[in-house]
């Protein structure tokens, strides 16, 4: 049997699921994003000042340790593939989001413990999109900082450039940026460059060193060098792994069947 070019789990699948019952603190590890539900009692986040309630949804990377303050329940997946990557990059840091934006979050989690299945892990992921709309606002700085990035980040040579346009000292957006989103700024740039690198990747119209030139690399080398050290393949590799499955012919109705 042919193996599938395209696999859905490249782009979200889930990874793993943890629960929490009980008064015992709970630590989540590996790659991806973990959404939970706290489904009863308050929990503290590690970095979070405000703790979560029954009924709020857990958004964030690991590492994240979770400490009951009452008898506790909650459900958690991680979520890994492309999708969640870029996800990540909107979320930044670790947080509780009102689980009133995604009444159905609740349910996906708890199919997904049962029976972990692509589609249903995307439909998770864009249902935590929704709850995340209500999450806290960024500092000011950060907000103009990622704004920036994402309007501009074709253009942008460095963190350098991107703090004189912000007014404030490097080492000052860097250490504020980090706090905020978990990743400094260069490799918050960085990982939006990719991203609009496999967008690009995703049709047959640029070659590499048409989407260098769009995505703010130097040249297709240096673009290749980076995107198989973030993503692990090649572009090349990864255009061929994302590349939709070719449509299938149809069969000819019987009555036109020919016989020799």
């Amino acid at each position: 049997m042919s193996k599938l070019i395209f696999d859905p789990e490249i782009y979200c699948t889930a990874a793993e699921t943890a629960e929490l019952d009980g008064t015992a603190p709970l630590a989540l590890a590996g790659n991806g994003l973990w959404v939970g539900v706290l489904s009863r009692g308050a929990c503290l986040l590690d970095g979070v000042d405000r703790p979560g309630q029954s009924g709020d949804i857990l958004l964030g990377p690991a590492p994240l340790v979770l400490t009951p303050q009452s008898d506790c329940h909650l459900l958690a997946v991680r979520l890994t593939g492309h999708c969640a990557d870029a996800y990540l990059l909107q979320l930044g840091a670790a947080r509780w989001a009102d689980g009133a934006a995604c009444p159905g979050a609740a349910e996906l989690i708890a199919q997904l413990c049962g029976a972990q299945t692509a589609p249903m892990a995307y439909a998770l992921l864009c249902a935590a999109a929704k709850a995340d709309e209500t999450a806290r606002p960024l500092p000011p700085l950060v907000a103009e900082a990622v704004a920036a990035i994402r309007q501009n980040y074709m253009a942008l040579y460095g963190v350098e450039e991107l703090s004189e346009q912000l007014g404030v000292t490097k080492s000052h957006l860097v250490r504020v940026f980090k706090q905020e989103m978990g990743v400094p700024p260069g490799k918050y740039m960085t990982n939006v460059r990719i991203e609009a690198v496999k967008t690009l990747l995703l049709t047959d119209e640029y070659n590499l060193d048409m989407i260098a030139g769009l995505t703010g690399f130097s040249g297709a080398n240096y673009l290749c060098r980076v995107f198989k050290r973030e993503v692990g393949l090649s572009p090349a590799a990864w255009r061929t792994a994302a590349a939709p499955l070719p449509a299938v012919p149809k069969l000819p109705p019987r009555s036109q069947e020919m016989y020799v």
